[in-house]
């Protein structure tokens, strides 16, 4: 266990677990039957899912006006517009995949689209895959945080409501495999990262707030 911000919790997200002890336990009869080829594969998956679903400590900063990464990955998409720009990140299966709140605030609407289950790294799986929309308000500022499925994602998890309450940086949930994420930001929003930037969830800052 480690300490992070608001206690103390595990390194793994718990959605991880049956994926790390089941083939664990598989493997552990093989091995006791002498299949040790078969034993070792199922070892080695099982220290892949702790792998994937590792949650690690983030120093989130504290700056005023700033939007953070809500995920680990590389940015591959920035849309300016009138409305504001909007920002995607995709993550490879290699990458952390907990997402966290960009900006502190209220968690206003909570959206699930069943969609398809396209390649996440193109654009189109922004407005065509199976996705999870949170809306965070703060004051006037709103922005809104898209989990998106990609061809490996088999599950969108999201921890939160509407109507709670978050902390910029915290966890809100995550996506099972790779997958991408988007924020929507007002307009008026300096962004302050680049296409193919890679960024850190709850510490990269990718954008300030208009004053």
């Amino acid at each position: 266990m480690v300490r992070r911000q608001g206690g103390v919790q595990l390194v793994m997200a718990k959605e991880g677990f049956p994926f790390v002890i089941t083939p664990m336990i598989a493997a552990m009869l093989l091995a006791y039957l002498g299949i040790w080829w078969a034993a070792a594969i199922l070892a080695l998956l099982a220290g892949f899912m702790a792998f994937f679903f590792r949650d690690p400590y983030r120093n989130v900063p504290e700056e005023a006006g700033i939007v953070v990464a809500a995920a680990d990955g590389r940015v591959t998409r920035i849309d300016r517009n009138d409305g504001g720009p909007t920002i995607s990140v995709f993550l490879s299966p290699l990458d952390v995949h907990i997402n966290r709140a960009p900006i502190s605030g209220r968690i206003t609407s909570v959206e699930y689209v069943k969609g398809r289950k396209g390649p996440a790294t193109s654009n189109e799986a922004s407005f065509t895959n199976e996705r999870n929309s949170i809306t965070i308000q703060d004051g006037q500022i709103t922005v809104i945080c898209t989990q998106i499925a990609g061809i490996l994602a088999r599950r969108i998890v999201c921890w939160k409501k509407q109507g709670d309450d978050v902390e910029r940086g915290e966890r809100f949930g995550l996506i099972k495999f790779g997958s991408r994420t988007d924020v929507k930001l007002p307009a008026g929003t300096t962004v302050t990262v680049e296409v193919g930037d890679r960024v850190t969830g709850g510490e990269t800052i990718i954008a300030r707030l208009p004053e």
